[in-house]
């Protein structure tokens, strides 16, 4: 359930209600009985839970050393050799 913020305008008490999204808007301060608004506050934002999320995460080391492997293969492949200084193995990769 969502947490919403509410004020009086009269007293100036505010305080947190948890409610349904469906359920109406409070309208009666229960300090001294008089209007209240609904404040609007931020939230709490997204939070990311179990594993593939972050760079840390040991499935996308795996991923990234295959790639560069095969980005030295295609580049061993479009140099002329060891013996060219382009060539990726002959820089001491």
């Amino acid at each position: 359930m969502p947490t919403y913020g509410y004020e009086c305008k009269s007293c100036k008490y505010s305080f947190d209600a948890f409610h349904n999204m469906s359920d109406e808007p409070l309208k009666i301060c229960p300090k001294c009985g008089r209007e209240i608004r609904r404040l609007i506050n931020g939230g709490n934002g997204v939070i990311f839970k179990g594993s593939g999320f972050y760079v840390t995460d040991n499935a996308g080391k795996s991923r990234s050393s295959e790639g560069t492997k095969t980005a030295q293969s295609a580049a061993c492949a479009a140099c002329a050799g060891a013996d060219s200084p382009a060539c990726p193995k002959a820089a001491g990769s």
